[in-house]
C-alpha cells in the first residue's frame, strides 16, 4: 500500500496550491471574525488535505440520526482513497466557481457555503459507489441531496469536471445525461426524459456550453460544443455546437460572442450573437 500524502498535498500526492490558498484564507478570516473560528478550525484548518475537509464537511452536512457523519466520512474517505479522478475534479469544480462567479473571489467560500459545489461533489461520491454496485447507498445520497440543497442528480449520471452550478435550486439531471468538462449552468436547469420512454433517453452536453436559468432540455438530444441555451428555453432538439438558442421550443437565435460560454457566464442575447 502506498504511503499516505504528505500534509498539504492532493490524494494524489504532489503540492496543493488550491488547499494552500484555503488554508491561507481562512487562517486570516478566523482574524477578521473570531466568531467562526471554532467552525473554520473544524472544517478547515483542522485538516491536512482538502479531500479531509471535504469529506468532514459534507458528512456533517449529509449526516442524520439513522446515518450518523462518522460512517459517511469514512465511505466519502473511501472514495477518495480509491479513485483520485474525484480529487481532481473537486478541484476544477472549485477553481469553476472562483473563474466564474463574480461573487465570489476565494476558493474557501464555494467549499464551505456553494450548495451547488456540495451537490455536485456529492453527485461523485454517489456516481462511484453506483459504479461499485452499491446503488442503494447511492440512491440514498441522491436523497439527501434532494432534501438538502434543491438538487436531484441521478448517481448513474456522468459528470466532468471544471463544472459550475450557479444557485443549483432545482437542478434535475436524469439516470442517462452525460455533462462533459467545463460546462456552467444556473439554477432550475432540468437535463430530463420527455416521458416514459426507457433506455438512453437524456441530454448529452457537450464541454464548454453555457445552460442559462430556467432552461429545460428533454429527451435523448445532444447539445453541441460550446452553445448557449437561453434562461427559460425548452429544447427538445439537438443543439449545433457554437450556437445561441432561445424560445419555447427552442430554436438557433445567433451565434455566441465566444467559443466557450460556460466560462464567459453572459446570460444576455443580443445583436453580436
Amino acid at each position: 500500500m502506498a504511503p499516505p500524502p504528505a500534509p498539504g498535498e492532493p490524494a494524489s500526492g504532489g503540492p496543493d496550491p488550491i488547499w494552500s490558498s484555503i488554508r491561507s484564507d481562512v487562517a486570516a478570516e478566523v482574524e477578521r471574525e473570531p466568531l467562526l473560528a471554532s467552525f473554520l478550525q473544524a472544517t478547515v484548518l483542522g485538516h491536512s488535505r482538502l479531500e479531509d475537509a471535504l469529506s468532514f464537511h459534507l458528512a456533517e452536512k449529509l449526516a442524520t440520526s439513522r446515518l450518523p457523519a462518522t460512517p459517511l466520512r469514512e465511505m466519502i474517505d473511501e472514495a477518495f482513497c480509491a479513485s483520485p479522478a474525484i480529487g481532481a475534479a473537486l478541484r476544477a469544480d472549485l477553481a469553476a466557481a472562483r473563474e466564474r462567479d463574480p461573487a465570489c473571489a476565494t476558493y474557501w467560500v464555494p467549499l464551505l457555503y456553494f450548495k451547488g459545489f456540495h451537490a455536485l461533489e456529492t453527485h461523485r461520491i454517489a456516481h462511484w459507489l453506483w459504479e461499485q454496485g452499491r446503488t442503494s447507498m447511492a440512491r440514498h445520497l441522491q436523497n439527501r441531496v434532494s432534501e438538502l440543497f434543491g438538487v436531484d442528480i441521478h448517481p448513474a449520471a456522468r459528470i466532468g469536471q471544471g463544472i459550475f452550478i450557479d444557485h443549483a435550486t432545482g437542478v434535475v439531471m436524469g439516470e442517462t445525461c452525460v455533462v462533459e468538462d467545463d460546462v456552467s449552468m444556473l439554477h432550475e436547469v432540468t437535463l430530463g426524459g420527455t416521458g416514459k420512454e426507457t433506455g438512453d433517453r437524456h441530454p448529452k452536453v457537450r464541454r464548454g456550453v453555457l445552460i442559462c436559468a430556467g432552461a429545460k432540455v428533454l429527451g435523448n438530444v445532444e447539445v453541441g460544443e460550446g452553445a448557449k441555451i437561453a434562461a427559460g428555453s425548452v429544447v427538445l432538439d439537438d443543439v449545433p455546437p457554437h450556437c445561441t438558442v432561445a424560445g419555447v421550443p427552442a430554436e438557433i437565435v445567433g451565434t455566441p460572442a465566444v467559443d466557450q460560454p460556460a466560462l464567459e457566464m453572459d446570460a444576455r442575447i443580443n445583436r453580436d450573437d
